[in-house]
């Protein structure tokens, strides 16, 4: 019998670009670091909590996870991969394909163009990918539902597209 998997895609949170600072040491905008705990509420509330997680090495994605988790029951073990810097889809395919077997919900945190592709690539342009094709804004998740193995994972179906001006908790 195959079992769900769950593939939780998120872009970093509003980061600031008034310091000056190279791309990857941009810090989060005071919107982020607003927007951050919204998304680790809802997280916790839809029962999509991440066993285990791979993040960007960015300081703004590093950041956006932080302020995420401290809202969860409890932290998953986090795996800062530089290759999720400026992902695309192969490499963020990668990053899930190493995942172990017995996890069941993973999350990828990562950047723009990459998170909206790679979701799409998986969820295809079918039902409820509108909002993902129109913008998939910084603070965003896409949560995919596959019953691919990790290894081989090819297709999955979005299940839940959060934005954090559509949630108010």
């Amino acid at each position: 019998m195959d079992a769900t998997r769950w593939l939780i895609v998120l872009r970093h949170a509003k980061s600031d670009w008034s310091e000056g600072l190279p791309d990857h040491e941009r810090p989060l905008a005071p919107r982020g670091l607003r927007d951050a705990p919204r998304l680790g509420r809802w997280l916790t509330e839809e029962g999509h909590v991440p066993e285990l997680v791979v993040c960007s090495t960015a300081r703004r994605t590093r950041e956006t996870w932080q302020r995420v988790s401290d809202q969860l029951p409890s932290p998953p073990p986090v795996e800062y991969d530089d290759d999720l810097y400026g992902a695309d889809v192969p490499e963020l395919l990668n990053a899930a394909r190493r995942t172990p077997s017995d996890v069941t919900t993973l999350a990828l945190v990562g950047h723009e163009p990459g998170v909206s592709d790679v979701t799409l690539h998986l969820a295809g342009h079918g039902e409820g990918t509108r909002q993902v094709q129109a913008k998939f804004p910084t603070g965003a998740a896409a949560v995919l539902a596959t019953t691919d193995p990790w290894d081989a994972v090819r297709s999955a179906r979005l299940v839940a597209f959060f934005r954090p001006r559509d949630f108010t908790g």
